[in-house]
């Protein structure tokens, strides 16, 4: 069996920047498995796993663009310190969740906390960084019609909803 959308995929997986930094690995952890074309990885890299079989290994390397776009100053801002006041313990380098106009979710960085603005950054934390992904095909199977009705897979046993 290959890796196609639609099917269900264990991979082991190590993600390093291009100074050769590890940003995060399942090794020596718990493998990550996910629904193949169910968006829950960056595309590109479901596309470099298109077509994988069982025991297959891939190193695959990612330009910003690729994964997660290049750095964009236009998503820093500098808001009133009054629009954190319901946030306890506010410092820089914490994460805060935020919803548009359209109730779309989306995450910012505090970057600076000034005597009255705190300065935000709403760019993806990995935004302009070339990643390189080394990955290993531990699984591959039949997706449940419960996985892909729920676009995700679920462990043994169910998943309550």
């Amino acid at each position: 069996m290959t890796i196609e959308n639609k099917k269900v995929v264990t991979v082991h997986y190590h993600l390093t920047n291009a100074d050769g930094q590890v940003i995060e690995s399942s090794r020596g952890s718990e493998p990550l498995t996910y629904l193949h074309g169910a968006g829950t990885l960056l595309a590109s890299l479901e596309r470099a796993l298109t077509g994988l079989d069982v025991g297959a290994t891939t190193t695959v390397e990612l330009a910003p663009a690729e994964a997660y776009g290049e750095h964009d100053a236009t998503k820093i801002e500098t808001l009133p310190g009054g629009a954190f006041a319901r946030v306890p313990n506010l410092a820089v380098g914490m994460r805060l969740e935020g919803q548009d106009a359209n109730g779309r979710t989306f995450t910012v960085r505090v970057m600076e906390i000034r005597e009255d603005t705190v300065v935000i950054d709403a760019n993806h934390p990995l935004a302009g960084e070339t990643l390189t992904f080394a990955i290993e095909v531990l699984a591959i199977r039949e997706a449940t019609a419960d996985e892909l009705t729920h676009g995700h897979v679920h462990e043994a046993g169910g998943h309550p909803h």
